[in-house]
């Protein structure tokens, strides 16, 4: 899945030492996209609301999103921003496509 671009969020969250971007994506979110997440963390996923909704928690990092959004919210502690590239680089490894 390719990440077209990276933005800091408007979702602040930096004075409890975490900081959040947008992972602006090539194609929307889709539950295999979702499903293809799983082993970055403890998954919660919503499939059965209107707009499902997944989140992902790890030591370090958390991801959230909407199916369907072109987007995936990423939020890293501070400590350990290298955390990011690694996340990024997992999802730009995925060959999952929308349908």
């Amino acid at each position: 899945m390719k990440i077209v671009d990276v933005r800091e969020s408007r979702e602040r969250c930096a004075e409890s030492g975490w900081f959040a971007y947008d992972f602006i994506l090539e194609e929307q979110v889709n539950k295999e996209l979702i499903l293809a997440l799983k082993p970055l963390g403890a998954m919660t996923y919503l499939p059965m609301l209107k707009k499902p909704f997944f989140k992902i928690e790890s030591n370090y990092y958390f991801l959230k999103g909407m199916e369907k959004d072109d987007f995936i919210r990423v939020a890293v502690h501070d400590k350990h921003r290298e955390e990011l590239d690694k996340v990024r680089d997992y999802i730009e490894n995925l060959s999952v496509f929308s349908s």
